[in-house]
């Protein structure tokens, strides 16, 4: 069979994938994609952008009902219907434009998961394809629970296209997906379950901050079962059957829907890595600072599969520019984080960037840690909020903030402020003269440095 030979063989469409094809194209290297699934990546396709879309419908319901005794007279109704067809203009399109800007690149495409035969050749569509690199950038996948009654349970993807929304449903995991979607359908109408294996949600978020939005979340009608163990999942005509122990006691449930939200995977599965002597651990395909194999030299890994990576799109982003860059100039740049914040987009949205409490402890002699509730200040106060906090962690030899973790409506939007303060090095004194438009949220920012804890 003859070999088709490229410069470059990138396996994955999302943006890290498409971030080095561009860049090495643009150089007249010839390049290749590969992809088992839509063009475009999660994110695009089934992820961030379908999300927010959907999830600003439940977000604009839960402000309607804190304001209803104050002015608002008549409840607005959500037709879902409706939702998903405005969720899909975003979409639909996504798969053929991205394939046609490729294409216009010259660019070669496969739809199909490749298989590494040996170390320089890849098998896909019928094909043995030799390069110079391979470039993986798959992404992750959600992890497969050992669960008898597994095959029942589903995935985001069934959430992004529901028709309805279903009666009630139930959730194995707390983490980021299993915390914005539950909260999004118990505003909807749906009875939520969440189940947890441990002791607490959210994990690498500020704790302080993650125990007032349960309290919000369960006000939403939001059921928490903590210390959990699901053992099977039963299918009965109409629900489906959670067996599980909770602190050892053997416990049923039953829910019209079971999502599995338990944390994702390195997705390459698929790719028989170890025909091609590529090292994979848990945390994804192990990389050095140039984001290349450690065992394979013709191997770069970007994006949520590479190790060295945090399941964020601005940093996947990143990642393809620094391997473009690396295979286009062999090896100058090397891969080091950046600041990075982060957003769970439930009621209110949760943001983080920088250091914990416990991280900055550990880092710093001496820390000054500024937290507390602002549900008695004006712009809660306006919008009849009862759910709204902050802890702000600051070096207290340089009185450079290092960490801010914030939990209200615009979080989203006010953690950005203190990313580029972080970035800068900013000192609480420094920041506090910044002059914000007033009354807003990003005013409040500053008076969330008049008080340490």
């Amino acid at each position: 069979m003859k070999t088709k030979h490229y410069n470059v063989f990138v396996i994955g469409s999302g943006i890290a994938g498409q971030t080095v094809a561009k860049a090495c194209v643009k150089q007249k290297l010839t390049v290749a994609i590969a992809d088992n699934r839509e063009f475009g990546g999660t994110c695009a396709n089934r992820g961030c952008d379908p999300k927010k879309t959907l999830i600003q419908f439940s977000a604009f319901l839960e402000q309607s009902h804190r304001l209803e005794k104050i002015g608002v007279s008549k409840l607005p109704k959500i037709s879902w219907k409706k939702v998903q067809q405005f969720k899909t203009q975003f979409v639909e399109d996504i798969p053929v434009k991205t394939e046609e800007n490729l294409k216009e690149l010259k660019i070669d495409l496969y739809h199909q998961s490749p298989e590494f035969i040996n170390e320089n050749q890849v098998l896909v569509e019928g094909k043995t394809i030799s390069a110079d690199y391979f470039v993986i950038a798959t992404g992750n996948t959600p992890r497969i629970l050992p669960i008898k009654g597994n095959q029942y349970l589903e995935t985001s993807d069934t959430i992004l296209n529901m028709e309805k929304i279903p009666k009630s449903a139930s959730f194995i995991g707390s983490g980021y997906v299993g915390m914005e979607f539950a909260t999004m359908l118990a505003i909807l109408g749906c009875k939520v379950t969440v189940f947890e294996q441990g002791d607490k949600a959210l994990s690498n978020f500020d704790q302080f901050l993650v125990e007032k939005l349960i309290v919000k979340m369960k006000d939403l009608g939001v059921n928490f079962i903590f210390n959990s163990e699901v053992s099977s999942i039963e299918k009965l005509n109409k629900n489906l059957r959670i067996k599980y122990k909770e602190n050892g006691k053997k416990k049923r449930h039953k829910s019209r829907k079971v999502f599995n939200t338990a944390g994702r995977v390195p997705s390459v599965k698929d790719l028989k890595l170890d025909n091609a002597n590529i090292k994979l651990d848990e945390t994804g395909i192990v990389v050095n600072d140039f984001l290349q194999s450690t065992t394979n030299k013709k191997v770069y890994a970007c994006g949520d599969v590479s190790s060295l990576s945090l399941p964020l799109t601005p940093l996947s982003g990143l990642q393809g520019y620094i391997v473009g860059e690396n295979i286009i100039n062999n090896n100058k740049k090397e891969f080091q984080f950046p600041v990075v914040p982060s957003t769970v987009f439930t009621q209110p949205n949760l943001s983080s960037i920088g250091l914990q409490e416990d991280e900055a402890k550990k880092r710093y002699k001496n820390i000054l840690v500024f937290k507390g509730e602002a549900t008695d200040w004006f712009n809660a106060k306006k919008s009849n909020q009862n759910t709204y906090a902050y802890k702000i962690i600051v070096n207290k030899r340089t009185e450079e903030i290092v960490g801010a973790h914030i939990l209200s409506e615009l979080a989203n939007e006010n953690i950005n402020l203190f990313s580029m303060a972080i970035s800068n090095k900013m000192t609480v004194s420094e920041f506090k003269r910044l002059i914000f438009t007033y009354p807003s949220y990003s005013n409040d920012l500053k008076a969330m440095l008049a008080d340490e804890d």
